[in-house]
């Protein structure tokens, strides 16, 4: 018999749940049945549907990922100029000071527990491989539109890309970690730094909010 179709609105629960109870706890002190409970559900319908903590993980993040570029996509569309949207992009990344929001915060310490875990896991591998070529795309997209209206030097996006997500992800482990050397705006004004002495475009003033997503 084929397993029956989770409702969105009921998978949307289970993995808002998941997203903040191991942003929380953190994989291996998070128990299936302290997901099931903060989303009001059953271990044995997050079982059944999810089969797996690591499942669950992978699920999750991907789930708060589509949310954030969702949201993201939406703000940066209203935005005329590529170089515009670059730095806005840098900055919703970079928002994980004392301003962001408690998901924020719960998605990158879901980052820390999926690059644990994927050296040793094929499918946690998968899952951070998918991720982070959306990732690299986006910022890439971003660059090639830029480079068409001559707003950036003409390099090789896809590795620009490679290199200033690395650059974030690196930053925003030192920031989660509480280094106190790298706070956000430290880790925004690098990683704009950088973008701007590759790409060549002018510096612009930074829009003051945080990532929501």
């Amino acid at each position: 018999m084929p397993r029956r179709k989770l409702s969105e609105a009921r998978r949307a629960q289970i993995l808002e749940a998941a997203v903040h109870v191991i942003g929380e706890r953190g994989l291996c002190d998070t128990r299936i049945s302290d997901i099931a409970g903060r989303a009001g559900a059953s271990s044995a319908l997050v079982i059944y549907y999810f089969e797996s903590k690591d499942r669950l993980l992978g699920e999750a993040l991907a789930y708060s990922d589509e949310h954030f570029y969702s949201e993201t996509a939406k703000e940066l569309a209203e935005l005329p100029t590529a170089t515009e949207r670059l730095v806005r992009l840098i900055e919703l990344s970079c928002a994980l000071g004392k301003e962001a929001g408690k998901d924020v915060l719960d998605e990158w310490l879901l980052w820390l527990d999926l690059w644990a875990r994927s050296p040793r896991d094929p499918d946690v591998a998968k899952d951070r491989e998918a991720l982070d070529r959306r990732w690299r795309d986006a910022i890439a997209d971003i660059v090639r539109a830029g480079q068409k209206t001559h707003e950036f030097r003409p390099l090789d996006a896809d590795d620009f890309a490679l290199r200033l997500g690395a650059m974030i992800d690196g930053l925003a482990i030192q920031v989660v970690l509480g280094d106190p050397q790298v706070n956000a705006a430290r880790m925004f004004e690098i990683c704009l730094r950088m973008a701007q002495g590759e790409l060549g475009f002018r510096r612009l003033r930074p829009k003051r909010s945080s990532k929501t997503g």
